[in-house]
């Protein structure tokens, strides 16, 4: 068999795996296939679209958090997020690890800045809730430090809320079998050993301290202002459809009239010709 025909296989075997699971480490009879995926997903993404003038229209702030075990999709559902939207106006804020500066600041200091304007959705894949998860979990912080952002998350997020914006939590739940598995695919394909970093491995390891961080956390922070709401990703299209399907039911958009424009014929050449210039051409191998 060769390479094509094996990556052919391992994307079938994916497909139907992906039809089969519901979301709960459970099999039932095919539902999603890619078809009907890319189908529903492009009316989602139309709506993302509206939703994305409604915002530039009505001046609204949207802050959305990404959180979630390691790899539980969360990458996935913001790609199809901000693909077709403009990413001045979804915006993306991915933080690194923190310097030795930011160490010394208050545990949201590093965010603040980057909290909406008027007319912005700013999309966090991953959050101050760094603190109350990996800080947590691999000793980065110290227990007083962890109490003080339990007790103080709640408390910055209501003065949000209080001040017009909107706060949506998201956290990616995947169950341990699905879990190892996709960690064992990163590890033995090429194109995503990128996404393996050292951490995930202490995730995978860590799996009952993350459930314990995890619980406190959702202790301590669902909040009636500011809840969490928690997506099933062990089938990893249904978690896209279903997240975005329900980022746009909390959000009260409306459809903004939209005036279709009329494609203007060319301009005429008034004596222009292309040059003969040796231009650099990129190969044609495909």
């Amino acid at each position: 068999m060769t390479k094509k025909d094996k990556d052919k296989k391992k994307q079938k075997d994916e497909d139907e795996r992906e039809a089969k699971s519901n979301g709960n480490g459970e099999d039932e009879p095919k539902r999603l296939t890619r078809k009907k995926f890319e189908k529903q997903l492009r009316k989602l993404q139309g709506e993302l679209v509206a939703l994305q003038r409604w915002v530039q229209k009505s001046g609204a702030r949207i802050v959305v958090i990404f959180e979630g075990r390691d790899a539980a999709g969360k990458g996935g559902v913001i790609k199809r997020i901000t693909e077709r939207t403009s990413p001045r106006v979804f915006r993306l804020v991915a933080l690194p690890a923190p310097t030795e500066r930011e160490k010394t600041q208050i545990f949201a200091q590093r965010y603040i800045p980057h909290l909406p304007a008027a007319g912005e959705m700013i999309i966090f894949d991953r959050s101050w809730y760094n603190r109350a998860g990996v800080e947590r979990v691999m000793g980065y912080c110290t227990d007083e430090d962890y109490d003080r952002f339990l007790k103080g998350a709640p408390l910055i997020e209501r003065s949000l809320v209080q001040q017009g914006i909107t706060l949506i939590k998201y956290w990616f739940e995947v169950s341990r079998e699905e879990q190892t598995r996709r960690f064992e695919d990163r590890i033995n394909d090429a194109r995503k050993i990128w996404k393996l970093s050292p951490m995930d491995l202490e995730s995978h390891h860590r799996w009952y301290d993350y459930s314990r961080a995890r619980d406190a956390m959702f202790a301590a922070t669902d909040t009636n202002f500011a809840p969490w709401y928690v997506v099933q990703a062990d089938n990893k299209r249904a978690a896209r459809l279903n997240c975005i399907s329900h980022l746009l039911s909390v959000i009260p958009y409306k459809h903004v009239p939209y005036d279709k424009p009329k494609l203007p014929k060319r301009q005429k050449p008034h004596g222009y010709k292309e040059p003969r210039y040796n231009y650099n051409f990129v190969p044609q191998k495909f």
